[in-house]
């Protein structure tokens, strides 16, 4: 017996562990079936489930679970990445805790605390994917840092290095001083902070070029900058070629304050004129764009900063101190010596580290790089044709820009945690790209001729290299395509179909993924990318622990139940296009779910009487209709799901659920109180539920499974999660048109019910004036049903009662002896006045030769008709009127 009401808790674990122990999402290459396949975007192992994984492995599991009931080899590869920089930033404030410092660990020592930390808590978040629901083959579940993988990525570098793609050298990165170590672009967030903008005085130096004196002793050159800790690593002061201010300087020198080393005064259009003061300094250790600006001027690169943000001997002032410390020094320094005209409040956009949250300084240092331009040819050919597909394609020109513009990619980070680089050095520095240590020396002893080398007299790279590194090869690599290339696992799963992933990553990730595509096995990771939106609060912001405004996703879970929080996320949440999140959606989830509960516990509740009665013929016309919108609703989710607008799909189920099944086809084949129903309509409606519960299982699993096992008892081992998925067949249009004229005809009567203030349970007399009878009468038992008509009468000529118009024909209900008839005409003298005044602003704005002479022809055709409807207004109320006197 089906319980009284619905309980998510009662039923989620029960029917998990059941798919899970008769691995129904266990998956392996089947040549008598189509793959369906999609690699999970691997989260951090140290990470726990937030709003973005809740909605992405929705998204993901819903299309896997559709292919999967299409009878298609659904294989959703699960995993997580090793996460060098968040897992090291971990492990080492574990050792804090227990008093013990990197520095002192060899790296060995260290691996073995890190792979503890990760056995201990790695495996979290794939956890709570189980409580979404999430229906991964978790015997395939991967990992960046397995043997496996780790082995793919060494000999990838190695492959690249061979062919001239990866080489070393000094370039201006993202630096990390919290955790010493470079940083992807990905992995810097831009906040705005207010900050202070410094009007500095330069001094302009007496000497000039051929050794005379520049005349003016106290000249100034005034520059702004937010950043006055890094004046001593100025190399120049630059301004536009064209600007008057500043022409008698050039080719001229400036004194640093607090420490006056000349720098030169150099112009190139580069500066903006009309910008702070107009002119810039130019410090090439630390700005991206003054490094450039130095390259191209020649400029010596000063820098001053260690790799934890202090200040170095070079500086020569402030040593040893923090660089946000020196800045409230320098300024104080600078202030006291006069160097200072103004200072001001400035919002300025600085970047953070995303993993330590420290702020990033451009830092020129000696890493290794991919040479990416010609590896990302077949990568933007093949998304620019379509070949694979962007899904929404407005982010085609956002890859496109991106791809274009592609820089060389930093892949060295300063860490322990990670693949090591295959690089090992000589004592002068040689580098040597193998595999291992041995591999290294024999290189060495043959192409160097350097027989009297030992393993000792090589040391490897420390770095270990960027995570991304490893994770554009998981398409390739869970499959362990680069180990064993031909093995049966990649040759039935690869390409994969769908890729589900965060826009902001598009390049970083997607777009590496493809070059490594195509690099690797020659062709395509994926044939389709879903790109989610970001999930922001109510008011717009994206949500985060930081502010506050993110909810815990098992929290919800747990109080709306995993379909009410999956339909939750998906109400709203069109790809590519930000989800508004509000947790009344989970609450219009969980609603959802106890209105299909509560219609199948009426449906269970039914007595069924074998024998066929009036009821079963009334029936016959509402399910034939159901039929019909059901298919109809089957077409259209199976072409929204083409589309991917899942959003969509899901709406439309919800609709024709809600209204159409529970609102409209109920009411209609519902007994009478205590009254039995036929078995012919019982196993009909039973059908129907059998095929809605199948239609939304992509979307709310564990309910729809629930109610479909309990429709009839299934055999061992079924289970809807392997049931088909309804296909598209025909359906009858003109059937529902005229259900909809039957559904507004109803609506009417209840409105018309409503407005007069009569009881629904008055019976109440029908006319239709109408020339097609033949149309209504199908409808006539129905009408009498879900309107409570007492009798039905036709004509063409008048009729007495309140009308309303339904299409072409015009219904009267007599409400004699049941209507309030002092307040009905006091209701229709106000509508009347209002009516009246309506049509005398019509007339006069028609009356008006300038408006009629100068508006658009569909404009003025729009008031004339506004016109004839008031005047057909007047004479109905004049009419009722009459009847009422």
């Amino acid at each position: 017996m089906i319980s009284k009401t619905y309980n998510p808790r009662d039923i989620e674990d029960k029917w998990y562990s059941y798919w899970i122990e008769n691995r129904y999402f266990n998956s392996k290459p089947n040549p008598d079936k189509e793959p369906y396949t999609i690699v999970i975007p691997p989260p951090n192992v140290t990470g726990v489930l937030h709003m973005g994984h809740m909605l992405n492995n929705t998204i993901q599991d819903v299309l896997i679970r559709k292919a999967r009931m299409e009878g298609k080899e659904a294989c959703w590869v699960p995993g997580t990445d090793h996460a060098s920089i968040a897992t090291e930033a971990k492990v080492v404030a574990m050792l804090k805790e227990k008093g013990i410092q990197k520095r002192d660990l060899t790296r060995d020592q260290f691996y073995e605390y890190a792979w503890e930390w990760t056995h201990k808590y790695g495996g979290i978040i794939l956890q709570q994917l189980r409580k979404l629901g999430a229906s991964c083959d978790w015997d395939r579940t991967r990992f960046t840092m397995e043997p496996s993988l780790y082995d793919a990525v060494i000999d990838t570098f190695i492959d690249l290095h061979n062919k001239g793609y990866i080489y070393r050298g000094h370039r201006m990165v993202n630096w990390d001083p919290q955790a010493k170590t470079t940083v992807s672009d990905e992995e810097v967030l831009t906040k705005e902070v207010m900050t202070k903008l410094c009007y500095l005085k330069y001094k302009i130096s007496p000497q000039t070029p051929d050794g005379g004196t520049a005349g003016v002793d106290d000249e100034y050159i005034i520059i702004a900058t937010v950043r006055p800790e890094t004046i001593m690593a100025d190399s120049a002061i630059c301004v536009h070629p064209d600007d008057e201010r500043y022409k008698h300087l050039h080719g001229k020198k400036a004194l640093i304050p607090l420490i006056n080393r000349e720098i030169p005064i150099i112009t190139d259009e580069y500066v903006t004129m009309d910008f702070g003061t107009g002119g810039l300094k130019v410090t090439p250790a630390h700005d991206q764009n003054d490094y450039e600006l130095g390259l191209k001027h020649n400029l010596p690169i000063i820098d001053i900063l260690n790799e934890d943000g202090t200040l170095n001997e070079k500086a020569q002032i402030l040593v040893g101190e923090d660089r946000f410390i020196a800045r409230k020094k320098i300024i104080k320094l600078l202030d006291e010596a006069g160097f200072i005209e103004k200072i001001e409040d400035y919002k300025s956009n600085v970047g953070h580290s995303e993993r330590t949250n420290a702020v990033i300084e451009p830092r020129l240092s000696l890493q290794w790089f991919v040479k990416m331009k010609e590896l990302c040819q077949p990568a933007l050919e093949n998304v620019m044709n379509d070949n694979i597909q962007l899904v929404p394609p407005k982010f085609k020109n956002t890859y496109r820009v991106w791809m274009e513009n592609v820089r060389d990619w930093n892949i060295s980070r300063q860490l322990w945690w990670g693949q090591q680089i295959p690089a090992y050095y000589l004592q002068d520095g040689t580098v040597i790209v193998a595999k291992t240590k041995r591999e290294a020396l024999r290189k060495a002893q043959h192409e160097y001729q350097l027989f009297a080398l030992t393993e000792e007299d090589l040391t490897q790279d420390p770095d270990v290299v960027d995570t991304w590194f490893s994770s554009w090869l998981w398409p390739i690599t869970v499959f362990d395509g680069l180990k064993d290339p031909n093995n049966e696992d990649i040759n039935y799963y690869y390409p994969t179909n769908d890729l589900v992933t965060a826009p902001e990553i598009l390049f970083f990730w997607v777009a590496r993924m493809i070059i490594a595509g195509y690099e690797f096995k020659g062709e395509l990771p994926f044939r389709n990318v879903y790109l989610t939106g970001i999930v922001r609060d109510a008011k717009g912001r994206k949500m985060s622990k930081s502010l506050g405004n993110s909810p815990d996703p098992l929290d919800l879970i747990n109080i709306y139940g995993a379909d009410g929080v999956r339909t939750g996320m998906l109400f709203s949440s069109p790809a590519g296009n930000d989800l508004l999140f509000d947790e009344k959606l989970c609450e219009q989830g969980r609603n959802f779910c106890n209105k299909i509960w509560n219609a199948f516990r009426l449906v269970k509740g039914w007595t069924v009487t074998p024998s066929s009665n009036e009821g079963g013929q009334v029936a016959a016309l509402p399910i034939a209709w159901f039929e019909a919108k059901l298919n109809q609703t089957i077409a259209e989710v199976h072409d929204l799901f083409s589309k991917y607008r899942l959003s969509d799909a899901l709406n439309v189920i919800y609709k024709l659920i809600w209204d159409d099944f529970c609102s409209q086809y109920l009411e209609m084949i519902k007994p009478g109180f205590e009254q039995p129903i036929d078995q012919a309509t019982f196993e009909a409606t039973i059908g129907f539920f059998d095929k809605l519960m199948a239609l939304t299982h992509p979307f709310m699993p564990f309910i729809t499974e629930e109610i479909w096992q309990d429709i009839s008892p299934r055999g061992e081992k079924e289970s809807l999660c392997v049931a088909e998925f309804p296909k598209v067949a025909p359906f009858d249009a003109t059937m529902l048109a005229n259900f909809e004229i039957f559904f507004e005809i109803v609506t009417n009567v209840r409105n018309l019910r409503s407005t007069k203030n009569i009881s629904p349970k008055t019976e109440l007399p029908l006319t239709i004036k109408t020339e097609n009878q033949a149309l209504y009468q199908p409808f006539e038992s129905l009408l009498v049903k879900l309107a409570n008509i007492s009798d039905i009468s036709y004509t063409t000529g008048k009729a007495e009662g309140m009308s309303f118009l339904v299409k072409a024909d015009e219904f009267f209900v007599n409400l004699e002896g049941e209507l309030d008839v002092e307040a009905e005409r006091e209701n229709l003298q106000k509508e009347l006045e209002y009516t009246l005044g309506f049509k005398k602003s019509v007339e006069a704005k028609l009356s008006n030769e300038r408006f009629v002479q100068n508006a658009k022809a569909d404009i003025v055709d729009k008031e004339r008709q506004k016109l004839a409807d008031a005047e057909a207004k007047i004479a109905t109320i004049q009419e009722a009127l009459a009847r009422l006197s």
